[in-house]
């Protein structure tokens, strides 16, 4: 007898619809599995063979089962398919009537007792699902509440083989988990919300303000400057200051989480802001992303958050050269066995690095030791293309006797909290979407640093006195074409920051002070 079981097989950050096709011939006793299946996929015989053993359901001696995952010319991986197999073999010898699990995707990994065990990537699938016009989803009870994030669809969490052979008897006989959607977010337990306050960093005041100026359009950041003053604690205090998941993004990003076998609680949802520091020594498909069995890299982990990259000159120029495509495209694709896998790299670079090998060059107190062959090799790592994409450079000096002992008040805001700086970040956001809904109301927002054009765009327009600024920059400092639409996008958001409907002229002028001092200070 033929049978026909429905389920999911992940592709990049995406899912697709799988048929699995089981029918029962004469031969051996064996389960052939076919359609490009990995190493797990193909083990999962000998799980399925046990787990329908352990239910006391008798498999027909004499027989072979050929399991075939439809469509044939996508490749198949992980333990997702043990229970559309074994479901598959129960229909196609007769135990269980199919009519009930016609309009369902099944998946789950089996144990040898037939018990089902959770499995990454179950929200694309479910999202999958829904968009095939599925009846509902049967996952493990360790992923329901992930897969119930998607509105408008049944799930039905099971924990064992034989809850899944009671549905298909009579599917009233299977349990609906009750929340979804929204309502579902709001039951689920959450990441804990452990962000650092930026009233811990003593002074420093220029490169708060640059942080909450990137945090406001998501600009790139380089902070410059000798040990100890400051910049990796600035760095992790920015994810405190941007504006909170929306639930859309929430969805995506644990998508993403769920696909790289990151949710560490399968009922954990991220909603957080991701910040990742991974250390120099990382490979460069620990960084972009790939590998054998290809998985999302850092950049992709930071999607929608921080990619902080501490010790910037200590990356090799390879891993740093690939950070340029996705910088601008904000995604990127991996080729892996005639697969093109793309994955979302929507990110805020925060880098930080001393002026010199030894770290004091340029500053007040310690003398340099590097020569300046030295220093010019150690600044080579990073190309021009690289610091043509980063929109603020920042120097973070060092503190003085009474700013590190607390003695310096003359700032009332040099303790401010982040809760105050985040509600400007917030105001100066909401400016953004309001101006872009006006202008461009056909359009998916995007912020100030993520927009696409400036030439023609009435969001970059200057006032006269900022045109012949922006032409005297342009000849004096051999500002590039990037670099010109850069500093657009950098004055627009300190003008929003500031509440001005206009790029002033004094916005302007910051926004060129982060952009060529800074780079004149690194070189």
């Amino acid at each position: 007898m033929y049978a026909r079981i429905l389920t999911g097989a992940i592709q990049g950050v995406e899912a697709s619809c799988v048929e699995v096709e089981v029918d029962c011939l004469g031969g051996l006793g064996q389960i052939s599995v076919v359609g490009l299946p990995d190493a797990s996929i193909k083990e999962a015989q000998e799980r399925v063979r046990s787990a329908i053993k352990s239910c006391s359901f008798l498999m027909p001696p004499g027989k072979r089962w050929v399991v075939n995952l439809a469509p044939c010319d996508t490749r198949k991986e992980g333990s997702a398919y043990d229970l559309p197999i074994a479901v598959g073999i129960l229909v196609a010898t007769g135990i269980m009537p199919p009519e009930y699990l016609n309009d369902l995707w099944l998946v789950g990994e089996l144990s040898l007792s037939g018990a089902l065990r959770a499995v990454t990537g179950v929200l694309p699938i479910a999202l999958a699902a829904k968009a095939s016009g599925a009846r509902g989803i049967v996952v493990p009870e360790g992923n329901a509440a992930e897969a119930a994030l998607v509105e408008g669809l049944t799930v039905y969490p099971v924990s064992h083989l034989m809850q899944v052979y009671a549905m298909g008897q009579n599917i009233d006989n299977g349990t609906i988990y009750s929340a979804s959607g929204v309502d579902g977010l709001a039951l689920l337990p959450a990441e804990s919300d452990d962000h650092k306050d930026f009233s811990e960093v003593k002074g420093q005041m220029a490169a708060k303000r640059a942080l909450e100026i990137a945090a406001c359009g998501r600009h790139n950041v380089l902070m410059v400057g000798p040990p100890g003053t400051g910049k990796s604690m600035l760095a992790e205090r920015l994810p405190g200051i941007l504006p909170p998941l929306e639930y859309e993004e929430i969805i995506e990003l644990t998508k993403l989480f769920s696909v790289a076998g990151l949710l560490t609680d399968r009922s954990t949802v991220v909603t957080n802001r991701p910040f990742r520091s991974p250390h120099h020594s990382a490979s460069i498909a620990g960084l972009i992303g790939g590998g054998l069995s290809p998985r999302p890299g850092e950049i992709s982990l930071s999607h929608l958050g921080v990619l902080f990259l501490d010790e910037l000159t200590e990356f090799r120029r390879s891993q740093l050269e690939n950070l340029r495509q996705p910088l601008e495209s904000r995604k990127v694709m991996i080729s892996r066995y005639g697969q093109t896998l793309t994955y979302p790299a929507s990110f805020m670079l925060v880098a930080a690095c001393n002026p010199c090998p030894c770290g004091y060059r340029g500053d007040t107190l310690r003398h340099c030791v590097c020569t300046s062959a030295q220093a010019e090799r150690y600044w080579g790592k990073i190309s021009g293309p690289l610091m043509d994409r980063i929109d603020l450079q920042v120097d973070v000096g060092r503190l003085s006797d009474a700013e590190i002992q607390g003695r310096a008040n003359t700032d009332t805001n040099a303790d401010e909290p982040s809760h105050r700086i985040k509600a400007r970040v917030l105001k100066a956001v909401e400016r953004q979407k309001q101006r872009f809904a006006s202008l461009f109301p056909d359009k998916p927002f995007a912020f100030n640093g993520q927009v696409t054009h400036v030439d023609g765009n009435p969001m970059f327009k200057l006032e006269h006195i900022g045109e012949r600024v922006m032409a005297r920059a342009i000849n004096r400092f051999g500002l590039s074409a990037r670099s010109y639409g850069r500093v657009l996008k950098l004055a627009r958001t300190i003008a929003d920051l500031d509440g001005s409907r206009d790029i002033l002229s004094p916005h302007l002028a910051e926004a060129l002070k982060y952009r060529v001092a800074g780079a004149q200070s690194c070189y």
